[in-house]
């Protein structure tokens, strides 16, 4: 049974108070106060001022934030859930389109997930489902609720009418046509007499263009902002099909828009499709100016202040990037600093396997801590270049240590109070107070183009490369590094390959510090190759196998975790 809302409102066709398409045409009615010639124009250009600067503002945000820090770690979640990832994102999706959310920034987050491919079905279905259950619930569950909303909806009469009379090709129309918002019509819909499977099918069709323009849009996102894994990584000519191939779908799915349009426009909604106003907007046109300066303010208040605060604001979802570059390559320093109070506290704490006996470390905490105030008169300057960062290794370990220490007992380093933690100024090194965040984040990666510290420092969790059972030295640090190295890609607890499924698994690391390893002037599964026979041979055979970043194990690195945790 259909609601007959003919004159409901205004939205009926030639409904009482709505003029006729001649009398729109004539500009029937009075000019209001003010909208002569000279207000029209000064109106138009401050709308495109506004769109401008709205524009312009929201680019200046998303540089400021770290977006592809915020996609990297949103696809290692959804990939860790292997298979069941798309399934789980749709369910998502389709809830949050039942609840009258936007899907557009999902669809583009499943483009930058997922690719073009699964992006593309995964959205295609989870939109698809979403019209449907709407649909249903408009029709047999909350009838009289969604037909009280439809009386406030000018349009609706119209609609229901056209599809009285056109059927399931109006509702293509309209899905292909933005004239109707997605989860407003998936319930008015239900209301009208179209049956439920050409509804459906007539909607999955028609929303496919749009459905491809938004996640191409989030492919290219993904590229764009460098975070790896997109298509035109690494690849200028991939970037130039990206872009050609983006441009194309831009192009067909404004064609097919005004396609769509031009055929309502000749059916019974052509009155509210030819009169619409532009999506977003409503009221008048002094009102929507209004509204788009204010907008626009708004807009570069958040990127100024984005701007100003963009250090911070990269630290929001991982570790600040940073460009790794030699700052002491010609340091000319000879002297060495004496680790040996450092060496002798590993190797009589520290296991083969880089666990630490923290209760055995308590009965040694008088030697931690003059090892510890030793490091408060260091003089870096008097350092060469690998006995600097033989010393920051060292620093940041021992600090490491003494924290847990202070803390014991606990499970994980993340169970001490964030301010209390990397985070805390509390470390006397060469005379200045640091905190561990900064030895790493300050003294280290922007000073050593050298990513293979991230398998030297150690954060007392059982996912981190084992702590050495000795110190680093300046002399012997290129050896210590390469065996870390060494010892991170041959573990299954940091690095796992199965060729048959075409999967390798990363640590972490490799997630959070995508830069610094790309910097050295190849993606990450190249780097990684570098240091993997098998996986080189893989990628030589065009053969290269997707990326899975394993779960980070959080729990403290102590020999009472030995037995639970996978092998070196």
């Amino acid at each position: 049974m259909t609601i007959d809302l003919k004159d409901a409102g205004s939205g009926g066709a030639g409904g009482a108070g709505v003029p006729t398409d001649p009398e729109r045409r004539r500009g029937a009615g009075p000019r209001g106060p003010g909208r002569g010639p000279g207000s029209a124009i000064t109106g138009r250009i401050l709308r495109w001022i506004s769109w401008l600067i709205i524009v312009a503002g929201a680019f200046v945000i998303l540089r400021a934030l770290p977006i592809g820090s915020a996609l990297d770690l949103l696809q290692s979640r959804v990939a860790a859930l292997g298979p069941w990832g798309p399934l789980v994102f749709g369910a998502a999706y389709c809830i949050a389109a039942v609840l009258f959310v936007p899907g557009s920034a999902m669809t583009l987050a499943a483009g930058a997930i997922f690719g073009l491919g699964v992006g593309m079905v995964t959205v295609s279905l989870a939109s698809t489902a979403a019209a449907g259950v709407s649909f249903l619930i408009a029709r047999y569950v909350a009838r009289e609720r969604v037909a009280r909303i439809a009386q406030t909806h000018r349009t609706f009469g119209a609609i229901d009418r056209a599809i009285g009379e056109g059927g399931w090709r109006i509702i293509a129309l309209l899905r292909l046509s933005p004239a109707v918002p997605f989860s407003i019509g998936n319930y008015l819909y239900g209301l009208t007499p179209v049956r439920f499977w050409p509804y459906l099918i007539a909607s999955w069709i028609a929303m496919l263009p749009g459905t491809l323009l938004y996640v191409y849009l989030g492919v290219a996102g993904r590229a764009a902002v460098g975070s790896g894994g997109g298509p035109a990584a690494g690849d200028p000519w991939q970037t130039v099909l990206l872009v050609a191939g983006l441009a194309a779908t831009v192009v067909v799915t404004v064609y097919i828009t005004r396609l769509a349009r031009r055929a309502l426009k000749e059916s019974a909604l052509n009155t509210i499709v030819a009169d619409a106003p532009a999506p977003g907007s409503t009221g008048s046109h002094r009102a929507v100016t209004a509204r788009l300066l204010v907008i626009a303010v708004a807009v570069a208040v958040l990127a100024a202040c984005a701007h100003v605060n963009r250090a911070r604001l990269g630290n929001l979802f991982g570790p600040p990037r940073v460009v790794m570059q030699e700052a002491h390559a010609d340091a000319g320093g000879t002297a060495a600093f004496d680790h040996s109070a450092l060496d002798a506290l590993l190797r009589a704490r520290v296991d083969p396997e880089g666990f630490v006996d923290y209760d055995g470390l308590r009965s040694d905490t008088m030697a931690l801590d003059a090892y510890i105030e030793s490091l408060a008169k260091a003089e870096p300057e008097s350092l060469g270049r690998d006995e600097r960062l033989a010393l920051l290794i060292n620093a940041y370990n021992a600090f490491t240590l003494r924290l847990i220490l202070d803390h014991m007992p606990v499970d994980s380093i993340r169970d001490i109070p964030g301010g209390q933690r990397w985070d805390a100024r509390r470390w006397r090194l060469s005379g200045a107070t640091v905190s561990l965040n900064e030895i790493e984040h300050e003294l280290i990666r922007p000073r050593f183009a050298e990513p293979r510290i991230h398998f030297a420092l150690v954060c007392a969790a059982v996912g981190c490369p084992p702590l050495r059972r000795e110190a680093y030295t300046g002399a012997r640090l290129e050896a210590q590094l390469a065996d870390q190295t060494r010892i991170v890609h041959t573990s299954p607890r940091w690095f796992t390959l199965d060729a048959a499924r075409g999967e390798v698994g990363l640590t972490a690391l490799y997630d959070w510090y995508r830069g610094d390893f790309e910097q050295q002037g190849a993606p990450v599964l190249a780097y990684v190759a570098r240091h993997v026979p098998d996986l080189a041979a893989l990628i030589a055979e065009d053969r290269a196998p997707r990326v899975r970043f394993l779960d980070y194990d959080w729990r403290l690195n102590s020999t009472a975790n030995r037995a639970t945790a996978a092998g070196p």
